[in-house]
């Protein structure tokens, strides 16, 4: 098995590399949609999250509301520290066991955004990096996802900036272009992890 850590700022295209590797038989662990799982009304985690913050981060139907939440924690560092505590042990616990799960031999990509921001590089055999100039995601974020100027920059500044996500990359994936290129590009890349995976069994 190849464990594979991928990350990509946002705007870079990371989702679309995520479901082209998918076509060539990648196994995809989603930490994103992990971390909303894990804290689903009934589970452990909304339960601690609740005890944590209140019954206020709760809407009407006893589902997170996360809109709530993320204004309680967005700008104080202590109540996000306490989120995370909360949520990140629940996500890797349910990536271990989703990786643990992949047949013998399998590329397994874990999809990670904050994977440099939060130092997880080292859990991964390679780290693969979605790549695109920060003119070309804020492009993307502006014209495609119709996001104010702003708040696209705002974003794109509370990530890691641009130098320190390539510094931790063993691959980069190059997206500055067009879908056609990213296809060839990530074709090109499923080639060098299946090789590597080969030399690891």
């Amino acid at each position: 098995m190849l464990n594979v850590g991928l990350t990509g700022g946002i705007g870079a295209g990371k989702s679309e590399a995520v479901r082209l590797l998918a076509g060539h038989g990648a196994v995809i662990v989603d930490s994103d949609r992990i971390a909303r799982e894990v804290v689903e009304p009934g589970t452990p985690g909304l339960a601690a999250v609740v005890a944590e913050f209140g019954t206020e981060v709760l809407a009407a139907d006893g589902s997170l509301d996360r809109a709530r939440l993320g204004a309680i924690v967005f700008g104080d560092e202590e109540r996000r520290r306490a989120l995370n505590a909360i949520v990140h042990p629940l996500v890797a616990e349910r990536s271990a066991a989703l990786r643990d799960a992949a047949p013998a031999g399998a590329i397994v990509v874990h999809d990670v955004p904050l994977l440099v921001e939060n130092g997880l590089q080292g859990r991964y055999d390679a780290v693969i990096v979605v790549d695109a100039s920060d003119a070309t995601r804020l492009d993307r974020l502006t014209r495609l996802r119709g996001m104010p100027e702003a708040d696209a920059r705002a974003r794109m500044a509370a990530q890691a900036d641009r130098e320190t996500r390539l510094a931790a990359a063993d691959f980069v994936l190059d997206n500055d272009g067009s879908l056609e290129e990213l296809t060839v590009h990530t074709a090109r890349l499923w080639q060098h992890l299946s090789e590597r995976a080969v030399r690891r069994s």
